[in-house]
């Protein structure tokens, strides 16, 4: 047994190294060499390229898909439901019920499957390239996943449900790949959570001197620091909008972004992907973020110091 387990523990250092993975886990070590895959940026960003184009920045279809509607990426609630039907057809295979139902639970995440991959390549279409690069993984592995559950259907709906079983467990098993890749790229790279929350939690309760109102250029935005959190500023005349600066989709630096009108109101667009903010508190107007961008509270002092705290409930 010592001797197999041994045998064993050397195959592993064996393959690590071979995939130049070092110390790391096997599962942590792949997916961070996928990262930096150049090879397949040849398909990557004309496909992002093109689902950009298709879907362009403000359009209501592409907020939809976002989750701008809901302040919430659609993404991974309408893929839990897929995983979750396909989940559900393993264990209605294993207990041996009724094809029917099995079959209609399958169905059902096939369905559902298509309007994932929508807002997951809507996504997907506005991340960084390392994040691109996992994300086109994660859909290849999906697409697998999906074929291989349309095919069981096929053959359960033909009679051959033994063979339609085995083809469905195929599928879990690659759909738990594109899963764990999708958790690499929302929680280990970021690519879902918004960028923007914590700069509330980090100022102190309370007022706080910001600049002098006649160090601000009139009309144009600025970055200016509370201590380490960087702050958008703008002046017109003697009234201050401030937002927290880096974006909430992917921290872009917003103090460079266009200021527009939408509905008759002024916004920030970001340099980066084109999200766009309401400037009087931070709503989302046009995704790709689904977060608002916090907001400051201001005071201007009768001496001419701005001053800030972050925007009450």
């Amino acid at each position: 047994m010592e001797e197999t387990s041994k045998s064993i523990n050397s195959r592993r250092r064996t393959l690590r190294q071979s995939l130049g993975l070092g110390r790391m886990s096997l599962p942590v070590g792949l997916t961070d060499r996928i990262e930096h895959i150049r090879t397949i940026d040849r398909v990557v960003l004309p496909l992002a390229k093109t689902i950009r184009r298709r879907l362009p920045l403000g359009s209501p279809l592409r907020d939809l898909l976002h989750g701008v509607p809901t302040g919430h990426p659609l993404h991974p609630p309408l893929a839990t439901v897929s995983l979750g039907c396909w989940t559900a057809t393993a264990v209605l295979d294993a207990i041996d019920v009724d094809p029917r139902a099995s079959q209609a639970v399958l169905a059902t995440g096939i369905a559902m499957a298509i309007p994932t991959a929508a807002a997951g390549m809507t996504d997907w279409s506005v991340l960084h390239l390392e994040q691109q690069r996992v994300g086109f993984v994660h859909a290849l592995v999906n697409l697998t996943a999906l074929g291989l559950y349309s095919g069981s259907l096929m053959l359960r709906l033909s009679g051959r449900h033994r063979a339609g079983r085995a083809l469905a467990f195929a599928g879990l098993g690659a759909a738990s790949v594109g899963g764990y890749l999708g958790g690499h790229l929302a929680y280990r790279m970021a690519a879902g959570p918004t960028h923007a929350e914590p700069t509330t939690h980090l100022v102190p309760l309370g007022w706080h001197d910001l600049c002098r109102l006649w160090d601000l250029p009139d009309g144009r935005p600025v970055s200016r620091r509370l201590g380490y959190i960087h702050l958008f500023v703008l002046r017109h005349g003697t009234h201050v909008k401030v937002l927290a600066d880096r974006c909430s989709h992917l921290a872009g630096p917003l103090h460079q972004g266009r200021l527009v009108l939408e509905d008759d109101e002024a916004c920030v667009v970001c340099p980066w992907h084109g999200s766009t903010f309401r400037l009087d508190d931070g709503a989302v107007v046009h995704g790709p973020a689904t977060a608002p961008q916090p907001a400051f509270e201001v005071n201007v002092r009768g001496d001419g110091v701005v001053q800030v705290r972050p925007r009450q409930a």
